[in-house]
This record gives C-alpha cells, sequence and structure tokens, in this order.
C-alpha cells in the first residue's frame, strides 16, 4: 500500500539470472563457442566503454587481447592470466587479472570475467601477509636464538656461585664472556637490516677488493676450496662503497663454500666482465639505469632447491639446516645500496650456481 496515495504499490518479482548477470560488479562478458560474444553486463559496459548491443557479435579477441604468452595456454576450458596488460579496443592496455569458466552442460560456452588492478590489491595483502610473516619469523628466530645463550648464562652463573676453583671459575666466565657476544652477535646482524643511511659511493678499482674478500675467505672458511679468477683485465673503475662490497663479496663465497660442504670436487670462481647495453628499469616515470660492471660467483655445488629458488633473497628463507635466511637479503640490501641488481641462477653444463651481480661504472670511468 502506497501511504501517500492510499495506493497498492505494484508487486516487484524476484530478479532473475539476467539480473543478477547485470548487476554484477565485476566486468563479464559470455562468449559462444564460435568465439563471439553473446551478452555483456553493465560493468564490462563502463571497462571497454562499448555498449552491449554494440558488443554482441563481435570477436572476443577483436575488444579485448591478452599477451601472447598467457593466450597461448588457453585450451577452450578454464583459464586464467594474474597480472596481465590486456590491450582494450577502445580504452588502450590496462593492467588486470582475465579468468574465463567453461559453462555447465554449455559445450563451448565461456564466461570471461576481468577484473582491473585486482591483482595490485591481491599483491598488496600478500604483501602485507608477507611482512606480518616477517616479523613473525624475525621474533621466533630471535627468541630461539638469544634464549639458548642466554640459557647457558644463567647455568654457568650459577655453577660459578658453587665452585671454589680459579682454573674452573676462569672457564665458567670465559663461557659468560662467549655467550654474550654471541648475543650481541646476532643483534649486530638484525641491526644491519634496520641501516638506512646512504652510502657514500666512490670511483673505486673492483680488483684490490675482490682480492682482500679472497684473501680472507681462503685463509678460513674456504680454506680447502679452490678459489679461480676470471677476469676482464679492462674493467673500469666501479661506482660503490667499499665496506659494503667487501661485506657482500665475504657473504657470497661464505654461501658458496657452505654449499659445496658434500661436493666431491669443490670449485669457486669470481669472474668479472664488462656488459655494454646492460640497464635495468629505473621505475615509473624515470630512465633505465646503465649496470654494466659484472661480477659472478659461481661454485659447482647443487645449487639451491627448485621450490626455494625463487624465495632466496627473502629474509629467513634458507636450504641449510642450521641456516637463518639472512645472509642473502642483506647481500640483496647492500647490493641495491650500491645502485646495483643481484640475480640467482643454474648454468651450464654440468650446470653450476652463478650469483650474478650488476653493478654502475663509476662517472667519467
Amino acid at each position: 500500500m502506497d501511504v501517500a496515495s492510499g495506493t497498492a504499490a505494484p508487486s516487484i518479482g524476484e530478479p532473475g539470472p539476467a539480473d543478477w548477470f547485470a548487476a554484477l560488479p565485476v566486468a563479464a562478458l559470455v562468449v559462444r563457442p564460435d568465439g563471439t560474444v553473446a551478452h555483456a553486463n553493465s560493468a564490462c559496459e563502463s571497462l571497454l566503454n562499448h555498449s552491449e548491443r554494440a558488443m554482441q557479435g563481435q570477436p572476443l579477441e577483436f575488444l579485448v587481447r591478452l599477451p601472447a604468452g598467457p593466450a597461448a595456454r588457453r585450451d577452450g576450458h578454464g583459464f586464467a592470466a594474474y597480472d596481465v596488460e590486456l590491450v582494450l579496443d577502445r580504452t588502450g592496455p590496462v593492467r588486470a587479472d582475465y579468468v574465463e569458466g567453461a559453462l555447465p552442460e554449455q559445450p563451448g560456452w565461456r564466461i570471461v570475467t576481468i577484473h582491473p588492478e585486482g591483482a595490485s590489491r591481491r599483491f598488496a595483502s600478500a604483501g602485507e601477509r608477507g611482512g606480518a610473516r616477517a616479523a613473525i619469523g624475525a621474533a621466533a628466530m630471535l627468541a630461539h636464538e638469544i634464549k639458548n645463550p642466554l640459557s647457558g648464562i644463567r647455568g654457568a652463573a650459577q655453577l660459578l656461585a658453587q665452585v671454589g676453583q680459579e682454573e674452573e671459575r676462569r672457564e665458567l666466565t670465559s663461557l659468560i664472556t662467549a655467550e654474550v657476544d654471541r648475543v650481541a652477535a646476532l643483534i649486530d646482524r638484525m641491526e644491519d637490516f634496520t641501516d638506512q643511511r646512504p652510502r657514500a659511493l666512490e670511483a673505486r678499482n673492483i680488483y684490490p677488493l675482490i682480492a682482500h674478500a679472497r684473501q680472507i675467505a681462503a685463509a678460513g672458511f674456504a680454506r680447502r676450496i679452490p678459489i679461480e679468477e676470471r677476469f676482464d683485465p679492462s674493467l673500469p673503475d666501479v661506482l660503490l662503497e667499499s665496506d659494503a662490497f667487501v661485506q657482500l663479496l665475504l657473504n657470497l663465497l661464505k654461501n658458496a663454500a657452505e654449499a659445496l660442504g658434500e661436493t666431491a670436487a669443490p670449485r669457486i670462481t669470481l669472474a668479472t666482465a664488462y656488459r655494454h647495453g646492460v640497464s635495468v628499469s629505473g621505475g615509473r616515470g624515470k630512465p633505465r639505469r646503465p649496470l654494466p660492471i659484472e661480477l659472478c660467483v659461481i661454485d659447482n655445488g647443487p645449487g639451491a632447491p627448485p621450490d626455494l629458488a625463487e624465495h632466496l633473497f627473502e629474509p629467513f628463507v634458507s636450504g641449510k639446516r642450521e641456516g637463518r635466511g639472512l645472509g642473502l637479503p642483506l647481500v640483496e640490501k647492500l647490493v641495491g645500496e650500491l645502485g646495483g641488481v643481484i640475480r640467482y641462477a643454474r648454468e651450464g653444463e654440468p650446470p653450476s650456481t652463478v650469483f650474478r651481480i650488476l653493478l654502475p661504472r663509476a662517472p667519467d670511468a
């Protein structure tokens, strides 16, 4: 009953499938077996800047074009391509998630949904989850690592109060000192990640720094492993900070030495080269950055497990039984602060592990 007029209001029936499809907040198309569009909803009309009437009968590929790689994987059944650049007929390229699904009991018919910027939202939430996991991992690792030496310190202090021999006291005080030093070293490692001060970069000859790191490795953790050199003698000066460069190179050498633990004829190779034309993106709206100086740390070990290969530079990811997963993330941080990039690969036959660093040359070098 219309209260104002006293007349009965017209009855409204239950919405049907056509109403639901039209009101979907996601751009959707229904595609016939011959690949032409049968229906499009309002969200799709807005996204593609076409009316449903104009789209009906048009080939889907005329309205929405996938990149060649993802398009080749379509098999007429379910298909999805996330965070790809679609080319839309009227509005140009757009980053989106593209999903196709087969209609049950309707052979050849498909429904297509397009989610603009869906991937960025998904990756943002994934990043938030990753940040939470990193924080949780950091807390767990710190709790575990600090708890062990503190337990030893407490036990040594209790014994120190009970013993009377000077030699026993010296042993226990040495234990306390060593464990306190271990806690301090752990905190120092974590502080490396929080140091955001800009690096004082300068033009340096890279070879004395490589020689220094090689000498430290050969005298300590890599003393039983041959370290070969494959150098480009004409390499120009590099823009870097000496301490950061030596630190990251020592981390990579130590990582290689540990990976060779069970290799029959272990070998580490240090290689340099000048790569003309190599550059990386400088970010949105910025020119590409030339990074022609290449330094590779190569070992003939087994490499990272396949399921970890894409995550080696993430904190707390390690394929080693006693690994903390902090060495390679710190290396990536230091390389980034020097203006470079680092990549992991398995190359050659038989395959070797390659950590490839690309750095900028010094101006006027």
